[in-house]
């Protein structure tokens, strides 16, 4: 019992593998969260009310120490540190009641990895078990998982003793397959902490692992959609037209896409049923809501960021109308690439190479908004994440970039830059890109729409840019046309050109035939 509960010797009662009703109960009975009017759970994380990335560490031993790109974002720890907080995390949960989830990644059954989630909270049991994958009842006396995260968020590093940066700590065995998560109540840890085993496994499978989400078409046609958080991801995957495969993290291999998880972590400040009816009506009995503020009603406000901007919904497949039970599906026709570009400067839509969609995966481009985290300025701050998600891999990037091309080439497959951000002007200026004229950019790309439609060169960005789209007038298509002023649109281009070649340079020694098809100020 002791090995199959992480060395928790003498635990107190065990629930393994509870039903949604029966958590919600022990939820709400033991005082961790509170029922919405919508039947949702809602709950607070306290402090850490998102990823701490800089509590995050690989233990460094095996084979993985040779291949992880150890760096800033992938930072090693010797085995006996995390033994020994291991050891810690486990004599506290001694004595306690510990809720046991047993569940898989990898809707793929010929990739599929089995987990186990051992925690002290009853809604984090709930969140494993609406986000994850779950194994039938008949499964259960037989299961041996892959991968164990023991998760004591009520046990608290101390750095000076532990070898740690905080109370928190996040460590990833990736050779005995082991996860602790300690000191922060965050329940995304544990998702994104499995997502990046997953990319580090996944490539010596054959299997491209993705930081996007999915659906398809009536005739099979297969959409992925990149972006990185507040660019629409999981909004404009959600589309009534299409089936959803996912909304968060995809597996491409030899048979086709498939679906990591079981269930959707859907960002939802400023969540309205009119732009997302889907998630909207997802939020219910057997959803789990993070960090909202809750009227006296019962009711939510969802445009009340006080406790964070991250608020979050997770919710299980099942929830969404019309989505992929299975969770594949074949192989991808279109890609999207979604970048809020809060310097309102790039096009909207852009088609792009083999090249310049390895570019551009490399770069990984957003932008964060003045005034929406601390420490900003007065202007919108460039963000380059690699591949769309650079605090989830531990291989090179450009070990991934080559999977997307050759993914790429063999499936024909049309990529598309879309932005999401401002047009007309920077934030503050200008006007958000109208979520209507995207989605009726998404679809004219995804139905093949935009395949023979006649392009122009950018100058400055070196993207082809379609002159017509169905349901969007000409003139959105251009970006120089809707600034008043011609010469401020050209500097802030360039500026924001300037942002890509230098962060760029750091790949321009692995991938130098890719630095000629990006931006160019010259």
């Amino acid at each position: 019992m002791s090995e199959q509960l992480a060395g928790i010797e003498r635990p107190g009662k065990i629930h393994r593998n509870l039903t949604a009703p029966e958590l919600v109960e022990h939820a709400v009975s033991r005082g961790e969260a509170v029922l919405a009017d919508s039947g949702a759970l809602i709950t607070e994380t306290g402090s850490r009310t998102g990823r701490s990335p800089g509590d995050r560490f690989f233990v460094a031993h095996g084979a993985s120490k040779d291949e992880i790109d150890w760096g800033q974002t992938n930072r090693p720890i010797e085995p006996a540190v995390f033994d020994a907080l291991m050891k810690k995390a486990a004599d506290h949960l001694e004595g306690r009641d510990l809720f046991v989830v047993d569940g898989y990644i990898g809707a793929d059954p010929d990739h599929s990895l089995r987990l186990r989630i051992i925690t002290e909270l009853a809604w984090h049991a709930l969140f494993a078990r609406q986000l994850f994958r779950r194994i039938e009842p008949s499964q259960q006396e037989v299961f041996e998982p892959d991968f164990v995260v023991l998760a004591a968020p009520g046990y608290e590093a101390v750095p000076d003793r532990d070898g740690t940066n905080s109370e928190a700590f996040i460590g990833l065995d990736l050779e005995r397959r082991r996860i602790l998560i300690v000191g922060t109540h965050y329940a995304g840890e544990m998702k994104k902490s499995l997502f990046t085993s997953a990319n580090y496994l996944y490539p010596g499978r054959d299997v491209f692992p993705m930081h996007c989400s999915a659906n398809v078409g009536e005739d099979g046609d297969v959409a992925l959609f990149f972006g990185l958080s507040g660019t629409g991801k999981t909004t404009l995957s959600a589309d009534p037209e299409r089936r959803l495969i996912g909304d968060d993290e995809h597996g491409w291999s030899q048979s086709g896409i498939f679906n990591f998880e079981g269930g959707c972590y859907a960002k939802c400040i400023h969540l309205s049923r009119e732009n997302e009816p889907q998630i909207w009506d997802a939020i219910r009995f057997g959803a789990v809501v993070e960090n909202v503020v809750v009227r006296e009603d019962r009711s939510v406000d969802y445009d009340d960021g006080a406790l964070t901007e991250n608020t979050r919904a997770a919710y299980p497949l099942e929830f969404i109308p019309d989505f992929v039970p299975e969770g594949r599906a074949g192989h991808a026709r279109t890609i999207i690439f979604l970048t809020a570009d809060a310097f309102g400067v790039l096009p909207p839509i852009s088609r792009l190479s083999t090249a310049a969609a390895k570019y551009h995966f490399l770069s990984g481009f957003t932008a964060k908004l003045a005034g929406t985290e601390a420490g900003l300025g007065s202007e919108p701050e460039a963000t380059f994440s690699t591949c769309f998600g650079a605090p989830f891999l531990p291989l090179p990037p450009t070990v991934y970039a080559e999977m997307l091309g050759r993914r790429m080439d063999e499936h024909y497959a049309r990529v598309f830059l879309v932005n999401t951000g401002w047009t007309g002007g920077p934030f503050g200026v200008g006007e958000r890109m109208s979520i209507d004229h995207t989605r009726a950019m998404i679809t004219a790309a995804t139905s093949g729409r935009l395949d023979e439609v006649e392009t122009r060169r950018d100058p400055i960005f070196n993207l082809d840019v379609p002159v017509t789209c169905p349901g969007v007038p000409d003139e959105v298509l251009d970006p120089r046309s809707t600034w008043e002023d011609e010469a401020a649109y050209e500097g802030k281009a360039r500026e924001l050109a300037q942002m890509f070649m230098k962060n760029f340079e750091r790949f321009t020694d692995a991938a130098p035939d890719l630095v000629k098809v990006g931006p160019n100020v010259d």
